[in-house]
């Protein structure tokens, strides 16, 4: 009669092939689009007229004696 051993078991051997196939992957850029409005400050002169009224006194005319 045989005796049956026991089977040694190893680390398996990996085989390995790589394959790359492309695929399109979206890339986004955004733009920003900037409407600036820059105000600045001008004078503007504003002339308004003023009415007075002025009384001037006449002198009494020179009398010779």
């Amino acid at each position: 009669m045989f005796h049956h051993t026991r089977p040694i078991v190893v680390h398996p051997r990996h085989i390995v092939r790589n394959r790359f196939i492309r695929r399109v992957h979206p890339v986004i850029h955004p733009i920003v689009h900037v409407d600036r409005i820059h105000i600045e400050d001008v004078p503007r002169h504003i002339i308004r007229p003023i009415r007075r009224r002025e009384v001037i006194e006449h002198r009494r005319p020179f009398r010779r004696w």
